[in-house]
């Protein structure tokens, strides 16, 4: 039987879609400062940071494969993370009322030996109805904001904030299903179908 999937990343989100198709995990999350760099693009980041996530934790585990990843959203050229107090949750999501953001993820898979390693990018544009001050604060008060990219939860409570998307749901969720695991089955690391 195969090793399971290494998971760089405390995700809940990424785990429960990983193991919706039957995945076999194993959480082992990276320490790697999450901070953008000056000038850097929300591509440029997601990868430098899936790459680096990813590389930590292959070389403290040979020969099993690691899968990490990083999400951002992005609006008029700024680049969210996630929120560190209430009053910053309160800007993100005014700043994103009735406008359209970008999510993207970077994710890289690799292990490192022997050496196998495959990486990708994925966007999805996502539009927000326009907010009212009773519906940022009702949902900041929720506390659901605060470990999430630009301060929601496209699953959770704040499904009811977005009129449109486009492009890869599970990626604004935190991970693009569809190209993970077309990558997975392509190196060979998991293949969920398999004797199913």
């Amino acid at each position: 039987m195969k090793r399971p999937l290494i998971l760089a990343s405390a995700s809940s989100r990424r785990q429960e879609l990983l193991e919706s198709l039957g995945i076999r995990l194993e959480i082992l999350p990276s320490q790697v400062d999450e901070e953008s760099l000056p000038g850097e693009s929300a591509q440029g980041h997601v990868l430098r940071l899936a790459r680096a996530k990813g590389a930590q934790i292959a070389r403290q585990r040979p020969g099993q494969w690691v899968l990490a990843a990083d999400t951002v959203v992005e609006i008029e050229g700024r680049i969210l993370g996630k929120p560190r107090d209430a009053r910053e949750a309160e800007g993100m999501l005014r700043m994103l009322s009735g406008k359209e953001h970008r999510v993207t993820t970077g994710y890289c898979l690799m292990r490192s030996a022997p050496f196998s390693y495959r990486e990708g990018v994925v966007t999805s544009r996502v539009l927000f109805k326009t907010l009212s001050v009773e519906e940022i604060r009702w949902y900041v008060r929720t506390g659901e904001p605060f470990d999430k990219a630009g301060g929601y939860a496209i699953q959770g409570q704040a499904a009811f904030m977005v009129r449109e998307i486009q492009g890869s749901y599970t990626n604004v969720v935190g991970l693009p299903l569809c190209e993970v695991v077309e990558d997975l089955r392509a190196l060979g690391a998991v293949d969920p179908f398999e004797g199913k």
